[in-house]
């Protein structure tokens, strides 16, 4: 299996500092952002990384390059800077480098150290996963990690019902930025054209195809200077 970190946002509520550096290369508790993802994806046995990449990409490529002092294959989808594509857009954009198997997708602005990725290459096979009915396995185009609502997203975004993601319902959860995708989801898009995930996820959603699981370990969408500076507070003892 690939996968894939999305690099490409501006990072807008981070400035001053993402004027002169790309969000995902923030350094959180001693590695950036980006690094974390790539040294868990490389420990699970995924080691074909593409990164897409926009406002100040040539920054990403300097500090990662090739990703061999990873163990890692990193390749390089080059949007635009003026005209990231949005996270469906970018995935269509590179799925030269991704092929046309299931992959699995990060955002590259959250923190979550202890993620298993070993976890994802078979969420979407078409047989019993950890007691997924059958053609549960088999329907699903896509498959959602789903964490506790943070404080600034109390609403949430998707509710969970027996491995079947909802659009409606309660409890709702909020979607982690971590999830395992069939390229089929993406056919009707140009490369080249903007499209937002959230509206493709949707439509299946509502179709009855995406699964879905709670992840319940630490996670944190690093959207703050703020939260930034929490999380490299030393711990008091």
């Amino acid at each position: 299996m690939k996968a894939m970190i999305f690099a490409a946002g501006r990072g807008n509520r981070m400035r001053p500092l993402t004027d002169s550096c790309p969000k995902p290369l923030l350094t959180v508790r001693g590695r950036p952002l980006i690094v974390w993802h790539i040294l868990n994806l490389v420990r699970a046995g995924i080691t074909e990384i593409v990164i897409n990449h926009a406002h100040l990409g040539h920054m990403i490529e300097e500090a990662l390059g090739d990703g061999s002092q990873y163990g890692a294959q990193l390749r390089y989808s080059r949007e635009q800077p003026d005209s990231a594509l949005e996270t469906a857009g970018g995935i269509a954009y590179a799925r030269e480098l991704l092929g046309d198997g299931p992959f699995v997708a990060v955002a590259g602005d959250v923190y979550c150290p202890y993620f298993n990725f070993r976890e994802v290459d078979a969420v979407l096979e078409d047989n019993d996963v950890w007691g997924k009915p059958h053609d549960v396995a088999k329907r699903d185009v896509a498959w959602l990690y789903l964490v506790k609502n943070p404080d600034f997203h109390p609403q949430g975004d998707f509710a969970l019902n027996a491995f079947t993601v909802q659009n409606e319902g309660e409890p709702k959860w909020t979607f982690s930025g971590i999830g395992v995708y069939r390229m089929s989801m993406f056919d009707a898009i140009k490369p080249g054209e903007k499209a937002s995930l959230g509206s493709i996820l949707r439509e299946y959603i509502a179709r009855g195809q995406v699964g879905g699981e709670i992840y319940r370990g630490e996670w944190h969408n690093v959207n703050t200077i703020e939260e930034l500076d929490a999380l490299n507070t030393p711990l008091k003892l």
